[in-house]
């Protein structure tokens, strides 16, 4: 069990991550805006900058993929399962020749 608690709601870390955003351009930098914020909500700033990171991701997950690449992807996918039933063809009649070569007799 972890010692740790969630002591942030995810509304309130939602909010924060739109503050890092909106607040931004009135900083030196994003670290600044991060400490800024991080202060007035109570934690520390490497938890919010996570939160943001995070955040990021979980927004570029479903437009990462393009049309195209989902197209390629599908087209390896297909290859792969492909080239798999082929290696297993291929293993099985390796181990039938080999056991039919100890039962040949001896030369």
């Amino acid at each position: 069990m972890s010692k740790t608690t969630n002591k942030f709601s995810p509304e309130v870390r939602e909010r924060a991550v739109r503050m890092v955003s909106e607040h931004r351009a009135d900083h030196r930098s994003e670290w600044d805006a991060l400490v800024s914020i991080a202060g007035k909500i109570g934690c520390t700033a490497e938890t919010l900058r996570r939160w943001c990171r995070d955040d990021a991701g979980r927004r570029a997950e479903p437009a990462a993929l393009a049309d195209d690449d989902r197209a390629r992807l599908k087209l390896l996918e297909r290859e792969v399962k492909e080239l798999r039933r082929a290696n297993e063809i291929l293993r099985k009649a390796s181990a039938y020749f080999a056991m039919a070569e100890l039962d040949r007799p001896g030369r």
